[in-house]
């Protein structure tokens, strides 16, 4: 008899991970000689800064003989995190117990349910949004609630609008801003609406705050760490702010319980970011100039694509923040068609259908459908390029 190997349920069920299906399609391309211009996956292609990269490989002589980094942070770097957060926020963190660092956004992300999900109980999750928001929740044996997303409310999530009985069984509630991917950035009103809601309902209100440094208008968008650490936890990430996707490094902040929990379950899945990088971060996080260079490159982008788009005939989507463009599609077309308009080999420009990236809700309807995401990340040349290629299209 044929020894048979069988992926666990859980895996099973949750199909291609969305960028998987990105990626699939640009080597589609790549392999007929195309090399397309691609808007798929939001990872920046410009260079981490210079003083960066030097502060990492001074890193690596400086912590040569150290061994494992520690679970929870340098305290240097935690230190470093607690004066970022006190000089962008205004908000006192203690470092020993109200921070720890993460390796990026998406393995906090992903762990942070295990700390507080049992089976069968529920986490509030927007849609579209981030897939291991609600994969995170699945691998914790928990079950997700898709709240929606729509322009018509700003992109906000109508909380009022969560029925009693998923409320009951909540435990976790995720909001995202300034948002992937619809590029709105929330007011205070609606943060203080958030915690006040939270806290009613016994929730935690998880804030994922990783695209807190890439906004395109006059005020900074602000933090729920401002409003209060008491059942509140935020994620944050240097992958976007200061283009170290590959370094993977972030952070957790806010409530000390939380925080306590959380250190528990990253203790016993991973070892930690290594200290080399975290000198890295340290840099990053000391230096804000580099920051609005790559908010200002992001603006030029955004209002090149915006405008192709726009003269295509589509509507006018620019974005508030973030490094992404929500474009919604004119009446009759649906996401995966213009997606795979763009793939035309005249055209060869990639970019992600909204309903991959968003989860149908209970009444059945996907709110991503009707749009298509384009994450920013290829140059401005390139992208006057693809902007050139659009203006051509007929849709």
């Amino acid at each position: 008899m044929a020894f048979k190997i069988e992926a666990s349920k859980r895996v099973q069920s949750i199909g291609a991970y969305a960028f998987a299906e990105v990626d699939k399609r640009v080597e589609e391309l790549k392999a007929a000689g195309i090399d397309p211009i691609d808007f798929g996956v939001g990872d920046p292609t410009v260079p981490t800064p210079k003083f960066i990269r030097q502060a990492v490989k001074a890193g690596l002589d400086k912590h040569k003989s150290t061994g494992y980094p520690s679970y929870i942070g340098a305290k240097h770097y935690r230190e470093a995190v607690c004066a970022w957060t006190k000089l962008r926020f205004g908000v006192d963190l203690d470092p020993a117990q109200e921070v720890t660092a993460t390796i990026g956004a998406k393995e906090a992300v992903f762990n942070f349910p295990e700390g507080f999900i049992n089976p069968g109980d529920v986490v509030i999750v927007p849609t579209p949004g981030y897939p291991p928001y609600a994969r995170g929740t699945l691998f914790a044996e928990g079950e997700s609630w898709f709240i929606p997303l729509h322009e018509e409310n700003g992109f906000l999530p109508d909380l009022d609008a969560i029925p009693a009985p998923v409320l009951k069984k909540a435990k976790i509630m995720w909001i995202n801003y300034p948002n992937n991917p619809t590029g709105a950035v929330a007011p205070m009103s609606f943060l203080r609406k958030a915690v006040k809601f939270a806290a009613k309902h016994n929730l935690i209100l998880a804030s994922d705050e990783a695209y807190s440094e890439l906004y395109f208008g006059d005020e900074a968008p602000h933090s729920v760490l401002e409003i209060t650490k008491k059942g509140v936890i935020c994620f944050q990430s240097l992958s976007k702010r200061s283009a170290m996707t590959g370094h993977r490094v972030g952070w957790v902040a806010g409530d000390r319980e939380i925080v306590s929990i959380f250190k528990k379950v990253k203790t016993n899945i991973d070892s930690g970011t290594p200290t080399f990088i975290q000198e890295g971060a340290i840099a990053a996080l000391s230096d804000e100039t580099h920051v609005k260079e790559m908010r200002d490159e992001y603006k030029v982008k955004r209002d090149i694509l915006a405008d192709a788009l726009v003269d295509a005939g589509m509507p006018d989507c620019r974005p508030a923040g973030t490094i992404y463009l929500w474009q919604k599609m004119p009446d009759g077309l649906s996401s995966l068609d213009f997606a795979l308009k763009l793939l035309q080999k005249d055209v060869a420009i990639v970019c992600t259908p909204g309903a991959w990236i968003s989860t149908p809700t209970a009444d059945g309807a996907n709110p991503g459908e009707g749009y298509c995401r384009f994450a920013l990340v290829p140059g401005v040349k390139q992208t006057r390029l693809a902007a050139k290629r659009i203006r051509t299209m007929k849709l």
